[in-house]
């Protein structure tokens, strides 16, 4: 039986750059131990985003490539279409698919394509210094936003997963965080489900992840899982909200 401890083979050891309290060092390594326990390391291909994942290629034990800004979605179609018995994933932030990328993510959505999608959501553009993004709470202050987000000025926070779970091609979209170990079990599930789905050949899948980011949230990492968990779940509400083939 393998250690809880234990490096997945599917993550180098490469050490992390990630800011303390930051979710993303956690949502790799169940990403690569998913990978291990499916034995699809070589024959997985992953999209790493503009944003504070930008270096995941140095850290995953697999093949990976980078592509500009909010087009994961369109490279990852390219590279399934041209490859389909590869497993290809994105994974993207709430800037990279929610902003910049938003065409893409629909598209490939309504195109039903086959490949797996993981969205990472701090509410925030956390790499460039913690602007407002379309994901950004009701009144969250930002450095753009010191007051508060407005929405009569700025909108409201975009509710990306609930958007694409109306578009007929999308198979499977759910929405879980990494704020607890309870959580951070179902998130392994989800994420497996929604490869496994592509495996099956069963259409486009995506995984909302809500995670923490302390330092552009101005909070300790324990104040930063506190404040998710009593802000962010209750404006993303933690579930699945779409799967086509359930009991199928």
């Amino acid at each position: 039986m393998r250690k809880i401890f234990e490096r997945p083979q599917s993550l180098k050891k490469t050490p992390f750059r990630y800011c303390p309290g930051c979710g993303h060092s956690l949502i790799h390594k169940l990403l690569a131990e998913i990978v291990d326990e499916l034995g699809i390391r070589e024959r997985v291909i992953g999209i790493a985003p503009v944003g504070c994942a930008v270096f995941a290629y140095d850290y995953f034990n697999f093949d990976m490539i980078e592509v500009a800004h909010g087009r994961p979605p369109a490279a990852a179609t390219g590279i399934k279409r041209t490859l389909p018995d590869r497993i290809v994933f994105s994974y993207q932030g709430d800037g990279d698919l929610a902003a910049i990328g938003t065409a893409e993510i629909i598209h490939a959505a309504n195109r039903g394509e086959n490949i797996t999608v993981f969205f990472v959501n701090n509410a925030t553009y956390g790499m460039t210094g913690g602007q407002m993004a379309p994901t950004t709470l009701s009144d969250q202050r930002t450095t753009t936003t010191p007051k508060g987000r407005d929405i009569a000025m700025a909108g409201h926070p975009l509710h990306v997963s609930e958007m694409l779970a109306t578009i007929e091609g999308a198979s499977f979209i759910a929405r879980t965080a990494v704020d607890s170990i309870k959580n951070l079990l179902n998130t392994k599930k989800m994420m497996k489900k929604a490869i496994e789905y592509q495996i099956n050949g069963k259409g486009f899948g995506m995984v909302e992840i809500l995670s923490p980011c302390p330092t552009d949230w101005g909070l300790s990492p324990v104040k930063a899982l506190e404040w998710l968990r009593s802000r962010m779940a209750d404006v993303y509400k933690l579930g699945v909200i779409k799967d086509k083939w359930k009991g199928v």
